[in-house]
This record gives C-alpha cells, sequence and structure tokens, in this order.
C-alpha cells in the first residue's frame, strides 16, 4: 500500500506569456511565502511535488505552448513525479469548460481573478496587508511594475479584456510602497506596465494620472531608470512627455504598440484614431523629447488587408524609421469582433509581409546603431554569457531590445550595476563597446 509522503510540500511556479503574468506569479510566491511555503520558480532539477502552471491565452503559438505545459506536467502527474498540478491565468479564465473536459488530470482551474481561491487549495490565507510584496523572478537589478489590470478599450482582434477583465489602477500610493520595497531589495530600473498605461488613472482619480505617478516614483531612492511599456496612443496623455524630459530617471523610451496605420483598416480594429493622427502623435513625441527611442508592434494580414493597403503600411513604415519595432500575423481570436470578419489574407501573404517590414526594420535598425558609433551611454549590465559582459542602454528594453556587448576576456564589469561604455561598432540588433 502507498502511504501518503511526510515530506513538505514544495510548490513550483511556471510561468508562461508576458510580463503582466510574471508579475502575477511574483505576487503568488510572495504570498505563499509569507504563509511559510517552500515555493520555487521554474526549478528545472527539483520540481516540486505541487506544480501551478500560470498559462497564456493571448494568441495561436501561446496557447499551444500552455496547452504543452500542462499536458507536460499531467504526465509527470500520471508518472507519480508530480502530486498535484493547478492551472491559472488567462488561458484558464478563457477556456476553463473546456480545459476541465478535455484535461480532467488537472487538480483544479483557476481565472485571473481567483488568487484567494488558488491559495486555500496551495493551503495558504490571503495576507492583504502584503502590499507590495513579492518574491521578483527577474534579474536582481531590474522589476516589473503592473501598475493596472484588464483593459477598457474594445480592440476588435484582442481577447485580453476576455481574460483580464475592466480596467482598474493601482493607487498610487500602493505603487510608492511597492517601488519602495523593490528599492531596498536592490532594484534599479523598473518596467512600468498595464495592458493600457495611457488610460492610467481614470478610474480613480477621474484624469489621466500617469505623469503624476512617475512623478512620484522618481523620488525613491535607488532606482535609477524607470521605463514605460505598453501606451496607448488614443487619448496619450502629453504631460508625460515631458516628464519624460525632463526627469533623468525616466528612460527616453516609450512601448506604444500602433497595429496599423491605413484608416480602413484602424477604424474596423476599433483603434479610436486615424492615419494622420498617428503620425501627428509621433512628430509631437519626437517634437518633445528628441532623444526617444520609440518602440511599437504591427499586425499584418488583418481582414480586408489589401495590398494597396498593405503598402501605405510599409511606406509608413519606412517613413517613420522608428527605433524599435515588432510585427505580428492577423490570427483569429474567438469572441472578438475581428471573428465575425473574412480571414481573407492567406497565412502565405502573412508571413511575406512580416517578413518584408522585419527586413525593413532591420536595415532601419543597422542605420540608427551605426550612429552609436563613438558614442558614449550609460549602461546597466543584464548578465555575462559567454565571452561577453551583455548590457542594455536606457533605448532598449529587457527581453525585446538591442543589447550592448563588451569583451569579458578584456574587461570586468559587474553583473546588475551601471557602466559608461563607448560604442566601438554596431550591427543591427547589436552593439559593441568597451568601458571608459
Amino acid at each position: 500500500m502507498r502511504t501518503k509522503s511526510k515530506k513538505e510540500n514544495k510548490i513550483n511556479v511556471v510561468t508562461l506569456g508576458c510580463s503582466k503574468n510574471v508579475y502575477d506569479s511574483e505576487v503568488l510566491m510572495g504570498q505563499l511565502k509569507a504563509n511559510d511555503k517552500n515555493v520555487v520558480h521554474e526549478d528545472k532539477n527539483d520540481e516540486g511535488n505541487i506544480v501551478v502552471i500560470n498559462t497564456c491565452g493571448f494568441i495561436g503559438d501561446a496557447k499551444e505552448e500552455s496547452i504543452n505545459t500542462i499536458l507536460h506536467y499531467v504526465q509527470k502527474k500520471e508518472e507519480g513525479l508530480v502530486d498535484k498540478v493547478y492551472v491559472t491565468g488567462c488561458l484558464s479564465e478563457r477556456y476553463k469548460p473546456d480545459l476541465q473536459k478535455e484535461i480532467p488530470n488537472v487538480d483544479e482551474f483557476f481565472g485571473t481573478h481567483d488568487l484567494p481561491n488558488l491559495l486555500k487549495v496551495l493551503e495558504a490565507d490571503y495576507k492583504h496587508e502584503l502590499v507590495g510584496e513579492r518574491l521578483t523572478t527577474t534579474p536582481v537589478h531590474y522589476a516589473y511594475l503592473k501598475i493596472a489590470e484588464g483593459c477598457d478599450r474594445p480592440c476588435s482582434f484582442c481577447a485580453i479584456p476576455l481574460m483580464r477583465g475592466k480596467h482598474v489602477s493601482t493607487p498610487i500610493e500602493n505603487l510608492v510602497i511597492e517601488t519602495t520595497k523593490l528599492a531596498k531589495k536592490g532594484i534599479k530600473e523598473l518596467i512600468l506596465i498595464a495592458q493600457d498605461l495611457t488610460y492610467y488613472g481614470l478610474d480613480i482619480y477621474k484624469k489621466r494620472a500617469l505623469a503624476n505617478l512617475l512623478k512620484e516614483l522618481v523620488k525613491i531612492e535607488g532606482i535609477e531608470w524607470i521605463r514605460l511599456h505598453y501606451a496607448f496612443p488614443t487619448g496619450f496623455p502629453l504631460d508625460v512627455l515631458e516628464v519624460i524630459n525632463n526627469e533623468p530617471k525616466v528612460c527616453n523610451y516609450l512601448d506604444i504598440p500602433l497595429q496599423h496605420i491605413n484608416d480602413d483598416i484602424l477604424k474596423s480594429m476599433k483603434r479610436g484614431t486615424s492615419h494622420k493622427k498617428t503620425t501627428n502623435l509621433i512628430a509631437e513625441f519626437r517634437k518633445t523629447v528628441p532623444n526617444m527611442a520609440i518602440r511599437t508592434t504591427l499586425i499584418v494580414g488583418y481582414p480586408g488587408e489589401t495590398e494597396e493597403k498593405y503598402q501605405e503600411l510599409k511606406t509608413w513604415v519606412q517613413e517613420m524609421r522608428f527605433e524599435r519595432l515588432g510585427v505580428f500575423a492577423y490570427s483569429h481570436e474567438e469572441n472578438t469582433t475581428a471573428a465575425n470578419l473574412v480571414d481573407d489574407v492567406t497565412e502565405e501573404i502573412k508571413q511575406q509581409r512580416v517578413n518584408e517590414i522585419m527586413e525593413i526594420q532591420s536595415q532601419i535598425s543597422f542605420e540608427l546603431n551605426q550612429k552609436k558609433v563613438g558614442k558614449t551611454f550609460k549602461v546597466i549590465i543584464d548578465r555575462k554569457d559567454g565571452n561577453y559582459f551583455v548590457g542594455r542602454t536606457e533605448f532598449d528594453s529587457p527581453d525585446v531590445d538591442n543589447e550592448v556587448l563588451i569583451d569579458a576576456t578584456k574587461h570586468y564589469l559587474q553583473v546588475g550595476k551601471f557602466a559608461t561604455i563607448k560604442i566601438t561598432s554596431a550591427t543591427e540588433f547589436d552593439l559593441y563597446g568597451e568601458p571608459v
């Protein structure tokens, strides 16, 4: 007869998807730790007898990765290597009934707002007083700060509101407490995330309050860089530009997903803007903050994207010369309004368009990087990789942007510290430099 193990439970939290999921996993782990639970994040060696998978349900590839991960741990459970498998996050929020039916061996599924219930099955209490307490899983010198949950935008292609709910801003005072705690742990770079930074404050302060938040966060000792991710173009609060320009701690960097430029496509996407307004907004950014690096993402192959409409987008990308740019091929998402449209661009043409725009961007990035050769930048050193120390300038976010490589056989730098680096050469997506 198999006897129940007296060994202490070890909870392994596995995170898939975006930085918002990383943040949610960190909050979960902070709560578990406060309940004296033995918790690890994606432990590759000793995987823990209880597994919590924080899933992503954004697009096809992400859903597939989430399902494969669930099946992997369910198999481990069947082999007796894992005792319990719990699933939380966006995929679980969106497809819970289907998942329960298809993968019955998962012990329980939880949605994106089910943290207290998830803690209960893990025999932990939800502690309300733990404002800002997280077990950070990012490198020791940077962390994400989620300033709002959910989204009120009606974008036709996006399922996020179905999974994350309505926009809810976190009060400034709570974010100040959280940031102060992060700074005391040695965090130097703060990456502000939300589904929509632009909307921040409207629900609780009845006005857009991102600039006010930034003015409070820059006062916190120890924080040296504050970076803005995922701002929506419509209704962007222009007072934020003044803060970026005047506050040395706020990076000259903005991630603003624009998605398309053709008026018909923007209207169908329900983006609330136009070709002219978007172009004027970018001009305003560059006039007010001349040194700003703008990161954007685009969607190609959206229903009704004719060759002519695509050419308009392509020409615009060439004219705008964005510092950073990514492209997605459109895919139908169930229960979104775009899913009612005919997906009339073939996969082959979608991929061709992705490749073409990335080829244009690659050339733009190469030319912009060449202009950095001979110049000196403040660089944060993220890690040592083989024979190189790898860092970033204020114009680059972790995992998605350019990196600065410094020869570790010739120079010694400290990971997690800032260094002054002179750029000696550059490729499309990497800069090479040496300390000065």
